[in-house]
């Protein structure tokens, strides 16, 4: 039985929500989309997309999510590298994309929901721009009645630890992956038959969109927020009795940050899991949300690549501070030097990890680059730690240079290769620095060609039109020369250092 959907004023049953997907999934396949094609969604969080996640089960086919506030070029080379054959996108989003959507793919057009428009103040949608619109294009569709298809699930893009994004594009799971991913969920996510869940978090995200796939498959009902806001938050758990929410620091910082006596006027006795994942949760942070709420806290390691790797509970977290748990299920974890060698407790090294609850993958159009990130059986995603006497594995850094904002993976490349580009700019660097809210922030440190006057506001608007606002550095600071390593390279790690040095933390 599905999940019912709570939206705002809206509530939305099960059986309504099926409805909806079978006939998403029949008008699919009608449009050519066969088993184991693509499609795209770029949609703010609405029921639409989880009866988007939900026809891809019964359709066969992957859903590639997009974030919405990519700009033209970054949906462009999405849509191209997927080969995706339909793009659902909100409408007062089309005009800002339609130039970059390939001839061959079928744009279907969705008004925003009436809840999404209230909470982010959109005008009236705009024209349709030569797309099919969304309500009228189901309402003539038939549910899907042809052969069973293999359920798919979605296919994230990562930036991981080299270049352009690379889709994540995994294997249908067999029956005994099956299972093993059931339990995970349920140790990892708190995700359960019967359970009352809640997300707040984006759906474009590859955490947030399966969180909300299992809700929707063995949930009593998921209320879906439109967009997080911290009392908001706090109504719906005591409103609907919620058992289950998935959460990230970003959000324990500004729920931490409301009034005691706001924080005290709702009953969140139900609350029973917060799960937490994407980006590293400082112990102070973790610990303030334990006293708050008692020991429902839970934090995972995961990746789109590898799934959820390790699991940690409040009470291991207040014994094993800065810790993201040990192995979660059947998952391996080893820790590799340079030369492949495996470190000993609290040696650091690359962490390679593998979760065999999950299907393997490849890199969609690049196996190359899937293949050379594994180490028999094993896959390193750019991260370095430890493990300690205990087998409990703390994060310390990236062996890449790529920032976690929010829960958010930004690669500091695509912002200099969009910065590089300004006239007056004669080098960049792009990083990491600390951010007591979304974990980081990104600087930019610009070097000024000779002869040229710059300032960062101009910077900023440079960037603005060019890549998502998410992605514009919020602290710039202008140089006459940038520090060099010897072989001529910028030495950004010694920029990065100032930063963080006395804190505790690498990342």
């Amino acid at each position: 039985m599905t999940a019912e959907i709570l939206f705002g004023p809206e509530r939305r049953s099960g059986t309504d929500t099926m409805d909806n997907a079978a006939r998403l999934a029949g008008g699919l396949a009608a449009l050519g989309v066969a088993d184991g094609d693509v499609i795209a969604v770029m949609l703010r969080n609405e029921p639409a997309y989880l009866e988007l996640i939900l026809a891809c089960r019964i359709a066969g086919c992957y859903y590639c999510p997009i974030n919405w506030h990519f700009k033209s070029t970054e949906v462009g080379y999405l849509l191209h590298d997927s080969g995706a054959r339909v793009l659902f996108v909100h409408a007062d989003l089309l005009p800002e994309v339609r130039a970059a959507i390939p001839p061959d793919v079928t744009v279907i057009a969705v008004a925003p929901h009436p809840h999404v428009q209230q909470n982010y103040r959109l005008p009236t949608p705009a024209a349709m721009d030569g797309a099919l619109p969304y309500e009228t294009w189901l309402a003539q569709q038939r549910a899907y009645a042809g052969p069973a298809r293999t359920p798919r699930g979605h296919m994230v893009y990562t930036s991981g630890t080299t270049g352009h994004p690379k889709g994540v594009r995994r294997q249908p799971a067999n029956a005994e992956q099956q299972a093993l991913a059931l339990q995970t969920v349920r140790d990892g996510f708190g995700i359960h038959p019967g359970v009352r869940a809640l997300l707040s978090a984006p759906l474009y995200h590859s955490a947030p969109s399966l969180f909300a796939q299992q809700a929707l498959l063995q949930g009593e009902c998921l209320a879906l927020e439109a967009r997080f806001d911290a009392e908001q938050t706090l109504a719906l758990i005591e409103r609907h009795a919620i058992q289950t929410a998935y959460l990230v620091p970003v959000m324990y910082v500004r729920l931490l940050r409301l009034p005691p006596e706001v924080r005290a006027r709702y009953d969140l006795s139900s609350l029973r899991f917060v799960a937490s994942t994407g980006s590293p949760c400082a112990p102070e942070v973790k610990r303030a949300m334990i006293d708050w709420l008692g020991p429902v806290i839970h934090e995972t390691y995961a990746s789109s690549e590898t799934g959820l790797v390790t699991v940690i509970g409040s009470d291991e977290s207040l014994r094993k501070p800065g810790s993201v748990g040990k192995p979660l299920g059947p998952a391996k974890i080893a820790i590799l030097d340079a030369d492949g060698r495996r470190c000993g407790p609290r040696e650091i090294g690359r962490i390679y990890a593998r979760q065999p609850a999950y299907a393997d993958f490849t890199y969609n159009n690049n196996d190359e680059a899937r293949r050379a990130i594994e180490h028999e059986g094993l896959v390193h995603i750019g991260d370095v730690g430890y493990l300690d006497e205990d087998g409990y594995l703390y994060v310390c850094d990236r062996a890449s240079d790529m920032v976690i904002s929010g829960g958010v993976n930004i690669y500091p490349a695509e912002i200099e290769h969009a910065l590089i580009a300004m006239p007056g700019v004669g080098d960049c660097a792009v990083f990491g620095i600390p951010d007591d809210e979304y974990g980081e922030a990104l600087a930019a440190v610009v070097e000024v060609a000779p002869g040229s006057s710059l300032e960062a506001p101009a910077i900023r608007a440079f960037l603005g039109e060019r890549i998502a606002g998410y992605k514009v550095p919020r602290h710039i600071e202008l140089v006459s020369g940038l520090p060099r390593d010897d072989n001529g390279k910028v030495a950004k790690r010694r920029l990065r250092d100032a930063w963080w040095s006395g804190r505790g933390r690498a990342i």
